[in-house]
């Protein structure tokens, strides 16, 4: 036994060099063969463990530092070595908790303590980004559609109902993506083609509009195109979604000036679906949050009458 120490204890030494000179890979490999030989010695994990770091083998690393703290609880390096490693997976909560443990075991630790004070500082930073993607992701467009289910649910079969109201929120969550990412979104009109009389060759589901926001004129006569491309397409439905910023108001188009209402102060996109039995149109607000991140709100539905951002495109049929 004493014989097998002593081997222990030459390959960590070993190891010890190879750690020093950059080599992890042979320092881990050293620390193991000497663990083979001394398997409750809590240095060698200790040691193994911080070379696993170097290497950012973390799940590792994390398990050694745990055999480290169950072999040696009085120590303060198991904890030190479980602080570092959660720290490098960006787990702050938990690398601080690990740090003041250590700390409780050497109180004179002033590297410990500038850890914990750093870290607990990235907490918070951490928690607050968590709360904003949470807040982000939380946005359930689906329940927001209430009235338009309602409405198609009355002049659609089963199967229709639910491929149109799957095309809307595919469209308005994929704007708010993009939307949170790039805090733009380019005017667009998305259609829902006919998986049997469709040309895809000749149409594609997405039509963008950019310039047709350039000028009245322009504006103008973009909707004889779409009204062609609708027919021509055998589209079932279409979703146009168009940025404020480039709209102005939607009144301008129909000359009928600017029209207060509650969001006019707010950024954000329109989103206007059509079918050949119903017209919808909701806006999408956005603000900013105190990091600087764009941060999408609940669709507002808005009045088709008075803030259509593109007049009827498909002919007006009764239900099917």
């Amino acid at each position: 036994m004493a014989d097998g120490g002593g081997r222990a204890a030459a390959l960590k030494d070993q190891g010890n060099e190879q750690f020093k000179s950059g080599s992890y890979l042979k320092a881990a490999a050293l620390y193991t063969q000497a663990i083979k030989l001394d398997p409750d010695n809590a240095a060698l994990y200790s040691n193994r463990a911080a070379a696993f770091l170097q290497l950012v083998k973390l799940n590792k690393a994390l398990a050694d530092a745990d055999t480290t703290i169950k072999l040696k609880p009085q120590w303060e390096k198991g904890y030190f070595r479980k602080g570092c490693v959660l720290e490098a997976m960006e787990q702050y909560e938990e690398a601080t908790s690990a740090f003041q443990l250590a700390l409780q075991h050497n109180p004179q630790n002033t590297e410990v303590a500038r850890k914990i004070k750093r870290l607990t500082q990235l907490a918070r930073e951490q928690k607050r980004s968590i709360d904003v993607d949470n807040m982000r992701s939380n946005i359930d467009v689906g329940r927001n559609l209430g009235s338009l289910k309602t409405e198609l649910a009355t002049k659609y079969g089963d199967a229709e109902l639910a491929q149109n109201i799957s095309f809307v929120i595919n469209v308005i969550e994929s704007a708010v993506k993009v939307w949170h990412d790039t805090g733009k979104v380019d005017a667009r009109v998305n259609f829902l083609l006919d998986d049997q009389k469709t040309d895809t060759e000749k149409y594609a589901p997405v039509v963008n509009i950019e310039k047709a926001f350039e000028s009245p004129d322009t504006h103008g006569s973009c909707i004889p195109y779409l009204r062609q491309y609708t027919e021509e397409s055998y589209s079932k439905a279409a979703c146009m979604v168009a940025p404020k910023s480039i709209i102005s108001y939607p009144q301008v188009w129909k000359g009928q000036g600017s029209r207060k209402w509650k969001l006019d102060q707010s950024d954000g996109f329109f989103v206007q679906f059509e079918s050949p039995i119903l017209r919808k149109i909701w806006f999408v607000p956005s603000s900013t949050s105190e990091k600087g991140r764009t941060l999408c709100r609940t669709p507002e539905p808005l009045d088709i009458s008075i803030h259509e951002i593109l007049p009827r495109i498909f002919k007006e049929t009764g239900a099917a």
